[in-house]
């Protein structure tokens, strides 16, 4: 067996184990580099790490830190109370508060998960007191999460950057983020439309008083430790007040976003720079911010990171890639990857599968005639709209999270019909969309 083969049979065990046990598949991309490396390749430890992307590592670790300083001056409670007074209130947009909530928070740098976590539980506190579909809801968290998820210097947006350069792939930045965007708000929309979106047009809730957005806080859950991201409080006086620190938060988000993009500066190294300068002034408060990185994620991507390298020494990707051009059309075998990303993604992470997925569509860019730029975001939008999945992180938040005005049961239904919709039909319309028209 060539060792093409045995690579992509690792990987495969490696999805499965992965999604049956609880192993964060960091640690078993590790395993597996080593064996494969070691065993296959016949490479040394030291080329096996070659693969890890320290840049990418420290833009983990930088925007994390950074973000859950974030959490814990009350910045991220300030951001969504002020969002719903700018609405005047109007409940019929508290659902696209919660999405553009969620989508600012992903496109500057939160893990998703994170920014599900923290305003999910917001999200489907406001669906039950105001009578919201809490489907229609919690899928906008998701999608909004999804939809900011692709920005220059979002986590997604940073990882998929970073494994088209070193696949010597045109920069596409723009054209990833802005795909995502367009295709998780239409997704948006069309649930919205049918899930009762316009009967909760003449329903308010008084932006004005701070007592009351409090309690609605509360109520959403702001107070509720977020699956291991930390905990966010805020109170009567805060939910309409600006402190001195928060200030400064969001002036560094600027900041950062300002230097990362215009002065072409690592966005790890501004990001972890703009967080130590915040824990500095008040030390005391964020003397534990560090402990809130997301270091689960750091592992899985490092050890995917590690594993696509080992993946890309044993010619996989272009052995997959060849197949997919031989079966008579590149757009077919552009088709299949985007099954492929969005079904294995539906009960794995998007995270994990990104660094994997797109070097294998390779030939299929060199040979096939296929734009770079839009294949690419094909992929990753295909890889991560069905993070709806209960089976993802994501959708299993909305998920523990469900208002009381549904049983877990019926909501569990609800969440696996949707998600079985997006994964059947999403890849296809999404494919159709960007890859057709520029073949």
């Amino acid at each position: 067996m060539g060792p093409e083969w045995v690579a992509i049979l690792a990987l495969i065990a490696l999805f499965v184990i992965g999604t049956v046990l609880p192993i964060n598949m960091g640690a078993l991309a590790y395993v597996a580099a080593w064996l494969v490396g070691m065993y296959s390749l016949h490479l040394d430890e030291k080329e096996i790490l070659a693969g890890v992307s320290g840049d990418l590592i420290l833009t983990l670790i930088g925007v994390t830190y950074l973000f859950a300083i974030a959490r814990n001056n009350g910045t991220v409670d300030l951001i969504v109370a002020y969002a719903v007074k700018a609405v005047g209130g109007r409940v019929a947009l508290i659902p696209w508060v919660m999405f553009a909530v969620t989508a600012v928070l992903t496109s500057i740098g939160a893990v998703s998960p994170a920014a599900c976590a923290i305003i999910g539980p917001i999200a489907l506190g406001f669906a039950g007191r105001y009578k919201i579909n809490p489907l229609m809801m919690g899928m906008f968290v998701v999608h909004g999460a999804q939809a900011g998820g692709f920005s220059p210097i979002s986590i997604y947006g940073t990882i998929t950057n970073s494994v088209m350069k070193q696949n010597g792939l045109p920069s596409s930045e723009l054209t990833i983020f802005f795909s995502s965007l367009v295709v998780n708000l239409v997704m948006a929309t069309i649930l919205f439309i049918l899930l009762g979106g316009r009967r909760l047009m003449a329903q308010r809730v008084d932006p004005n008083d701070p007592d009351t957005l409090a309690d609605d806080l509360h109520e959403g859950g702001a107070t509720v430790p977020a699956r291991g991201y930390g905990t966010a409080t805020l109170t009567g006086t805060q939910a309409l007040g600006v402190r001195r620190d928060q200030v400064l938060t969001l002036i560094a988000f600027v900041g950062v976003a300002v230097v990362a993009l215009a002065f072409d500066k690592n966005i790890g190294f501004v990001s972890i720079t703009a967080a130590v300068i915040l824990a500095t002034l008040a030390p005391r408060e964020h003397k534990d911010a560090v402990r809130q990185i997301a270091w689960p994620t750091v592992l899985l991507v490092a050890g995917v990171s590690t594993y696509a390298a080992i993946l890309t020494e044993a010619g996989s990707p272009q052995f997959v890639g060849k197949w997919a051009a031989g079966l008579g059309a590149a757009a077919i075998g552009a088709l299949i990857l985007c099954y492929v990303g969005g079904v294995v993604s539906a009960f794995a992470s998007s995270t994990a599968l990104l660094p994997v997925i797109i070097p294998i569509a390779l030939p299929l860019i060199s040979n096939g005639g296929i734009s770079a730029g839009f294949f690419i975001a094909a992929l990753a939008v295909s890889s991560t709209i069905v993070d709806v999945s209960p089976f993802s992180t994501n959708g299993a938040l909305m998920l523990a999270n469900k208002p009381d005005t549904i049983s877990e049961p019926v909501y569990y239904k609800q969440i696996l019909i949707y998600s079985t919709i997006v994964v059947l039909v999403g890849p296809l319309l999404v494919w159709a969309a960007l890859v057709l028209p520029g073949w």
